[in-house]
């Protein structure tokens, strides 16, 4: 090769290598990627929480879903148990939006399907699975735990109506989701039940439902309605039941009673009393009541406490206590012990206004009875329960029970004096016949009824052999007597049958008479039929000449025959 060849050939140019290929930029990018997706799953995951629930029925991690309103809002996560084996956290990653949902007083609760007396509920999840329920909360305080609920809230915090306590000392209860009625209609229900062992009284706290909530005012009584009500009470035997919800489970009714104003509605909640029915509950609204003392020497038995005092048949009040005796140290063994019974006057129930003022009136009312002869009894109110009730009276001669009228106090209630009822009246008199009969000659008169019985067994066989003598002489006088008068009478009949046979003599004269009697009746005809004609023609033989007929003379006759002055 030649040097002019060389010269010419480009002279070649020199660059460093590049240590990083750009093949590396796929996985860079891919990993860029990836953070991008972890960053952007973290930001946009929700908050995790934990739930306490008493026991995972149907819960399942990555299946059971957090739900509002049947939207759901997350996912179960993870299921473990509490330290103390009482119970079971479930984990739940909620969703972004949820956040500012996730306040202290926000509910959550598991949903399955029930079936108990008010039919089926939460079917769909039969289909679907059981799920968690959620219900937002009104505070602003921030958590990640919960409580989880045993059954479903029964009013969500903002729903209108009113939410009042009920509390009762009866032996009856209710429980959660108890129906409470108004005439029949479903308004309310129990949402919770508390029982303070302080004062041993349950609590229901309950939620009455817009519109009805303004039927509950100051003046609203509560009473039991459960099932079927049997009340045997002095007036008789009483027969109550409420709808069929309530006759399968307890409930609740209210109402203000008759006669009572209905008052002003409440607007914020409050404590109502629930009585065992509606006679009880009307009994309560007579607040004011002045109290006076019974001594009883008779038995107390069948009369209760609310048993009705009646003034001439008219409810005055109510006993109060059968036996003031229950916790005191009386014998009541023995006999001279009278038993006291408390009873009250109530002035709502006698058409006076139930203030204290009234109690002033019915003291001194009852003080001027008092004087002149009022007095009490027990009586019986019913014989088939054997209840008895107060009655009082006036008895005796008033101005001479004034005179010795003394003033008797018990436990400081005034006493008012007892009279015996009518069965200790009836046993006196019944023991004092008794005392009566037993002072009679009872061994002197057996023996004279013996004596007259004996002598009257003897009259009586000597009356049956002369019965028997008079019965045989008579018989054989019968058969003697009569056979001859029946023969006597049978000839006689025979006899005349054959003096007026055919043919015999009889017979002919009495057939010429017959005939004779005929002829006679013919020629009495004419004559017959000329009276019946002529009534008077057996007088006046001939036909008379015709009387004298007056005629009118004329005017100038008249004029002539005047006679002359």
């Amino acid at each position: 090769m030649s040097s002019d060849n060389i010269t010419s050939t480009a002279q070649a140019v020199i660059k460093p290598m590049n240590t990083v290929s750009r093949i590396w930029m796929v996985p860079i990018i891919t990993a860029m990627l990836g953070l991008w997706m972890v960053y952007y799953y973290y930001s946009n995951q929700g908050p995790l929480i934990t739930i306490e629930l008493n026991k995972a029925e149907g819960v399942e991690a990555g299946v059971t879903k957090i739900k509002l309103r049947d939207v759901q809002i997350g996912k179960v996560v993870k299921i473990t148990l509490k330290d103390s084996l009482d119970g079971v956290l479930v984990s739940v990653r909620m969703s972004k939006e949820a956040k500012k949902l996730l306040v202290e007083d926000a509910k959550f609760w598991l949903v399955s399907t029930k079936i108990n007396h008010s039919g089926i509920s939460d079917l769909s999840t039969l289909f679907s699975g059981n799920y968690i329920e959620m219900q937002p909360g009104k505070s602003s305080q921030r958590t990640d735990y919960f409580k989880g609920l045993d059954e479903r809230p029964i009013s969500a915090p903002d729903a209108p109506g009113i939410h009042i306590t009920l509390n009762s000392a009866e032996e009856f209860a209710f429980k959660s989701g108890a129906p409470i009625l108004y005439k029949g209609l479903h308004v309310g229900q129990i949402e919770d039940v508390y029982f303070n062992f302080d004062e041993r009284v349950v609590y229901y706290n309950a939620f009455i439902e817009a519109p009805y909530h303004k039927l509950v005012t100051e003046n609203t009584r509560f009473w039991d309605i459960s099932g079927v009500q049997v009340d045997l009470k002095a007036q008789g035997i009483s027969l109550k039941t409420g709808s069929l919800e309530t006759l399968l489970s307890n409930g609740i009714t209210f109402g203000v009673p008759n006669g009572m104003p209905v008052g002003d509605p409440i607007s914020k909640r409050a404590f109502f009393d629930v009585f065992a029915s509606y006679d009880q509950a009307d009994a309560a609204r007579y607040q004011h009541a002045i109290k006076f003392a019974l001594l009883v020497e008779d038995s107390v038995r069948g009369l209760l406490k609310g048993a009705p005092v009646e003034y001439r048949g008219v409810i005055v009040g109510r006993v109060e206590s059968s036996n003031l005796m229950q916790g005191r140290s009386a014998k009541v063994m023995n006999d001279a012990v009278k038993i006291p019974v408390l009873i009250s006057i109530q002035p709502g129930r006698i058409g006076l206004p139930d203030t204290e003022k009234s109690l002033d009136i019915i003291a001194s009312q009852m003080e001027r009875w008092l004087k002149h002869g009022l007095k009490a009894k027990l009586s019986t109110g019913n014989i088939l329960t054997g209840s008895k009730i107060i009655e009082l009276f006036h008895a005796g001669n008033t101005e001479k029970l004034a005179e010795n009228y003394k003033d008797q106090q018990y436990s400081g209630y005034r006493v008012i004096p007892v009279e015996a009822d009518e069965f200790s009246q009836l046993a006196d008199k019944t023991s004092q016949f008794i005392a009566n009969l037993a002072e009679l000659p009872l061994d002197k008169l057996s023996d004279n009824a013996n004596n007259l019985f004996t002598e009257l067994a003897i009259t009586a066989q000597e009356f049956q052999k002369i019965s028997h003598n008079l019965e045989q002489v008579l018989s054989d006088a019968n058969k003697k007597s009569v056979v001859s008068n029946i023969n006597e009478t049978l000839n006689s009949i025979s006899k005349v049958a054959n003096d007026f046979a055919k043919g015999s003599q009889n017979y002919d004269e009495l057939t010429n008479t017959l005939l004779l009697l005929q002829d006679n009746l013919q020629e009495l005809k004419p004559l017959l039929r000329q009276v019946n004609n002529k009534p008077n023609s057996l007088v006046f033989s001939g036909a008379l000449s015709d009387d004298i007929e007056p005629k009118k003379v004329t005017s100038k006759s008249n004029n002539a025959n005047e006679p002359k002055e």
